[in-house]
């Protein structure tokens, strides 16, 4: 296509869009591609989340029972011990699964943009030892046994919150909350949470204590009931996504370094602050729901980013999807492999995430050499 401009003739063909130079218009397309495919895979994932278990239900079952607690017009031909099995205890637990995978992935886009470091993941701040240590407490000692069935859930909480604000003075004593100072500060409070932890377990004295505590250690999803954690749990890290996509622009950022922060206007130790007081929310609070879980907060910020690029608006939600879909399979096969016995959920994904770990660092000493 041409056009006249002054003297002559100009090819407008020729001159292409910013947009389209940048590739960005073929980024944005793949990306709301990827989106589109995750989110059909994980409402199919989550049929069968809901359908699979020792007690096997049809999937158009479950879709039936899901529509008359909807309100739909639908034909009931299942007995009411199946109506409760979907409703009352898979339903809850693929919802929180769902929560939980979403927000352990997405802090650990989070973390990794904070410390510069694609090996970060919850566990690398600590909170995950401080949620272990407060629910250890619980279950050993029975601390905070005057809030009933939220004693444990609120004591992981508690052990949670302890630990990022002991990161936080750690980091801080030192000045300015730089990246290796968050990161050597998350792995001294770990390593002395991971201990206190031990050392409960061996004072308590009580084999069927330590029991329960390291099945909680492992994480489960066996306590996902219809009520306020559930929904808390689902708040809290809806606001975390949310947050992190606004935030985007400034990950990206802080992903380059300190000093392109600065030389932008942003101060990228005001920015970590208020990214660990987030995800120290997050963590805090999916811990305490299901227990530690691990490599989901390492493993699928690396899959998203080789998804759909580095940009941050697009890697923190595919990453939520990606989280939400492999913590529904990783407890599936947690509830089916040794059927009627389950498995912790920890395990499943530590045997998916080892193996990605050492293929990673094989790529990275690769590039590196």
């Amino acid at each position: 296509m041409t056009t006249t401009q002054g003297t002559g003739p100009v090819d407008v063909s020729a001159v292409a869009p910013p947009a389209d130079v940048l590739g960005l218009d073929a980024r944005r397309r793949r990306a709301f591609a990827w989106l589109l495919g995750l989110s059909a895979v994980l409402v199919a994932s989550m049929v069968v989340g809901v359908a699979a278990g020792s007690v096997g239900v049809a999937p158009s079952v479950v879709a039936g029972i899901l529509a008359d607690r909807s309100g739909l017009p639908v034909t009931v031909t299942w007995a009411p011990s199946v109506d409760a099995i979907v409703w009352q205890v898979r339903f809850p637990r693929v919802l929180l699964g769902v929560a939980v995978g979403a927000g352990l992935a997405v802090c650990g886009v989070a973390l990794q943009a904070m410390v510069r470091n694609v090996l970060a993941d919850p566990y690398l701040l600590g909170i995950n030892s401080g949620a272990s240590s407060g629910a250890a407490a619980a279950i050993l000692f029975g601390f905070a046994a005057g809030l009933g069935q939220h004693a444990l859930s609120a004591s992981a909480f508690l052990g949670a919150m302890a630990a990022s604000l002991l990161v936080y003075g750690v980091a801080r004593s030192g000045g300015r909350v730089t990246a290796v100072r968050l990161l050597l500060a998350g792995v001294v409070v770990g390593y002395a949470l991971y201990a206190a932890t031990s050392f409960l377990i061996f004072a308590s004295g009580s084999a069927e204590g330590a029991r329960s505590v390291l099945f909680w250690l492992l994480g489960s999803l066996g306590l996902a009931r219809w009520g306020s954690p559930l929904l808390v749990v689902g708040a809290v890290v809806a606001l975390t996504v949310l947050v992190l996509v606004l935030l985007a622009r400034q990950l990206d950022v802080l992903m380059i370094g300190d000093g392109t922060a600065r030389a932008l206007g942003s101060s990228a130790e005001a920015l970590r602050t208020r990214l660990l007081v987030l995800v120290s929310l997050c963590i805090g609070v999916v811990v305490a729901a299901a227990g530690s879980i691990g490599f989901v907060g390492l493993v699928v910020p690396h899959l998203a980013r080789r998804a759909v690029g580095a940009r941050h608006v697009h890697v923190v939600p595919v990453a939520a999807l990606m989280g939400a879909i492999l913590l529904i399979w990783a407890d599936v096969v947690a509830r089916t492999l040794l059927a009627p016995q389950e498995i912790p959920i920890g395990i499943i994904t530590s045997l998916v995430g080892a193996p990605f770990l050492l293929v990673l660092v094989r790529r990275l000493h690769a590039t590196a050499g």
